[in-house]
């Protein structure tokens, strides 16, 4: 059984808890939050011991095999780095929560620490976890697609969040730009251009133009005032030889052939019904990580891949303020 423990414990942190407890292999045996209630309530909910510290759990007698930090902060990711530096300074295996950090500098700092601790060290980027997702990328490894040449990525929600003038690109788009470097790749340049709402103060639209390292060209649609019951979120992969469509993240995958009108539909792959079951899928796969012993290069969603998207994001921010194609 692995043992796992989770710090944070607002929506997020229990959706972990959640599937920890419905995953056979795992355990959870601590909880840990600042605000006491919280801790409390979920100590009591998953029959566990309760932490208001990192500190305060890490000098308890309990085995921890793993533990998921689900922290939010500014812009989604300003309260990582700290229980993430100390868990990661006690030699623990964490799964972060996206962002990684909404500073780079900081999203640096713990990628290097997890190397020189020779733990693993994931981010919950639930969006290439899908059946659908998996499926398609091996439909191109096995060439189906021929050459890639395009990649298009539109994801939009109903958001009001005002906290910061880029809270959308830096909490939303980690997954948009992590499932697009999942199929194409590292980003090399980025052009972007930003529009505010109506009646909003913050940059809630966003559109982007990437080029990959492998010439690979790429467009990212993003915002916080659009939704509705469909649409929220497709990619288009489209090759010399044919072209992919992912709908809702999980609930469609679609495959045109060039040069045929034989199109392929696969609805809700692997059972997965809505976007609510990436979580399952994903801590599914840290938990085979953790019982595996992965290596942690190894790891799939690993702590590189979210600061390299985090890179791009920033890369996007600058090309807007300085009315320029930015190097990655």
């Amino acid at each position: 059984m692995i043992n796992v423990a989770i710090v944070g414990l607002g929506g997020i942190g229990n959706a972990h808890a959640q599937c920890y407890t419905a995953n056979p292999h795992t355990k959870v045996v601590a909880v840990c939050d600042l605000i006491e209630e919280r801790a409390r309530k979920a100590g009591e909910a998953y029959g566990c011991p309760w932490f208001l510290s990192v500190k305060a759990m890490l000098k308890s007698a309990i085995r921890i095999d793993g533990v998921s930090v689900a922290t939010a902060g500014k812009e989604n990711g300003g309260d990582h780095y700290k229980p993430t530096m100390e868990l990661l300074n006690a030699g623990h295996h964490v799964l972060g929560e996206k962002p990684i950090s909404n500073e780079v500098p900081k999203a640096k700092r713990m990628v290097a620490l997890a190397k020189r601790k020779r733990v693993r060290y994931g981010i919950d980027l639930n969006h290439r976890f899908t059946p659908a997702a998996i499926r398609a990328k091996e439909w191109i490894e096995k060439g189906r697609l021929g050459e890639l040449n395009i990649i298009n990525m539109t994801m939009w929600i109903n958001n009001p969040n005002e906290s910061s003038p880029h809270f959308h690109m830096r909490a939303l788009h980690p997954h948009s730009i992590d499932v697009m470097r999942y199929f194409c790749g590292d980003v090399k340049k980025v052009q972007a251009f930003f529009k505010k709402g109506k009646g909003r103060k913050i940059w809630s639209n966003v559109q982007v133009n990437m080029q990959f390292a492998n010439g690979i060209i790429g467009h990212l649609t993003g915002s916080y005032d659009a939704g509705g019951s469909y649409g929220l979120e497709t990619c288009e992969i489209v090759g010399s030889e044919g072209r992919i469509v992912i709908r809702e993240a999980c609930e469609s995958l679609e495959f045109y052939p060039r040069f045929s009108n034989e199109v392929e539909t696969y609805a809700h792959l692997g059972g997965m019904g809505s976007f609510g079951d990436t979580f399952q899928s994903r801590i599914n796969a840290w938990v085979e990580d953790l019982r595996k012993k992965t290596p942690p290069s190894k790891v799939d969603g690993k702590a590189e891949d979210a600061l390299k998207a985090q890179i791009v994001i920033e890369a996007a921010i600058k090309s807007w303020e300085e009315s320029k194609v930015v190097s990655v």
